[in-house]
């Protein structure tokens, strides 16, 4: 899976941010902390849900990993939702 082409994934600061563009169907933008931002450019190229867990396991080694497996799949979810990811 990858970031569709219709959105457009920006930091600024501690702040991620991605945002629908002209063609989307979904208008709006979803707001996150630097955390989405890893995600995101993550996403920016082919990639899976393990290997976005694992990123996240390796730089959160003490969270409870449920936890972080948790966090991922809610994120993918919500992308999906709005149309921002491409399976």
């Amino acid at each position: 899976m990858k970031l569709n082409k219709e959105f457009l994934a920006h930091n600024s600061g501690n702040e991620s941010y991605l945002v629908a563009m002209g063609s989307a169907d979904f208008s709006g933008l979803i707001r996150g902390n630097r955390t989405l931002g890893i995600l995101l450019d993550m996403l920016r190229e082919e990639t899976t849900e393990e290997e976005l867990v694992a990123a996240m396991k390796a730089r959160f080694a003490d969270a409870p990993p449920e936890t972080i497996e948790s966090d991922v799949a809610m994120l993918l979810e919500k992308l999906r939702s709005v149309g921002a990811l491409d399976e």
